[in-house]
């Protein structure tokens, strides 16, 4: 990669990273499936009319932006309001890698390299650290809910490699049809129509912002710089460049927030994002696992 190809890696990531921080502020008096509701409206209006659909089944969309878009960003906006601080959320967000290699190997028979093992592994491990020695006023409640969400997001990885979509802002912007209504549908049942006139009622400058960024800068800006750096350079050089957004958000959290990690939330941190980047970059060495790092790319956050 150049150096430009760097920088703007670097900037993607801190974008991403940044996002969670972004999404805790502005989704005060929301309810956070409202919230996702709106994010996603945003996305696929005016998005949808300026790119074309991509060359896929309707069905093919639907299931990519069930499990990609609405499975995965509702777990984590409801996990985010049950107490999951915003640079947590974004370290657990990332067991989607571990997720994705072991469903793939089960339902489309990829059987992972050592490597990718370990990196599986070594992961795991570091997740358990983080779950068992995370603060008291983080809810287990809420970590699990944070985990459906990576687990949602690797199935989506799986739905997309296994129809032979590729990534890009198109997909992005079209399976994204799928998301408003149905959330906007289990916000009424979940919150009840009371709650949601209320977050309407509520909907501030500080939310609109916040969901310009989410919707405008992290998911369309974002997301199409990535594609434009993975169309140029090897998946395995640009892929472990998103390891930096959970570092991004846990000092923005830390610093904006005063949400600083404890001793095991940092080391089961720091072991799990190790084990990712090898699960990541054992496909370096073989072309042929190029395209494999690419699906376990992560969507915009």
């Amino acid at each position: 990669m150049t150096r430009r190809d760097c920088l703007l890696a670097a900037l993607v990531a801190s974008i991403w990273g940044f996002n969670f921080v972004v999404i805790d502020w502005g989704m005060d008096g929301v309810p956070p499936l409202l919230f996702v509701a709106i994010r996603f409206a945003v996305v696929l209006l005016p998005a949808a009319v300026l790119l074309p659909r991509p060359d896929l089944p309707w069905r093919t969309l639907a299931a990519v932006g069930a499990f990609m878009s609405l499975g995965q960003f509702g777990f984590l906006y409801v996990a985010m309001d049950a107490g999951m601080p915003p640079g947590l959320a974004a370290l657990v967000l990332q067991a989607q890698v571990i997720f994705t290699v072991v469903i793939a190997a089960g339902v489309l028979r990829e059987r992972p390299t050592p490597a990718q093992a370990l990196g599986v592994l070594v992961g795991s491990f570091g997740l358990v650290v983080v779950a068992v020695g995370r603060g008291g006023d983080v809810p287990v409640l809420a970590l699990l809910l944070c985990l459906l969400g990576a687990l949602s997001w690797a199935v989506g990885n799986v739905v997309s490699r296994s129809s032979g979509a590729t990534g890009g802002l198109a997909l992005t912007v079209w399976s994204a049809v799928v998301v408003p209504v149905p959330l906007l549908v289990l916000s009424l049942v979940v919150d009840g129509p009371a709650a949601v006139v209320d977050g309407i009622a509520a909907f501030g400058w500080e939310a609109g912002v916040s969901t310009l960024y989410t919707a405008g800068l992290a998911s369309l800006v974002g997301y199409g710089v990535f594609n434009t750096l993975l169309s140029r350079n090897p998946s395995a050089a640009v892929v472990p460049w998103v390891l930096l957004a959970p570092v991004v958000a846990m000092a923005s959290a830390a610093v904006l927030l005063d949400q600083w990690p404890n001793a095991a939330e940092a080391t089961g941190g720091a072991v799990m994002v190790a084990g990712v980047l090898v699960a990541l970059r054992s496909g370096r060495a073989r072309g042929s696992r190029a395209s494999r790092l690419a699906a376990l790319a992560p969507q915009p956050t």
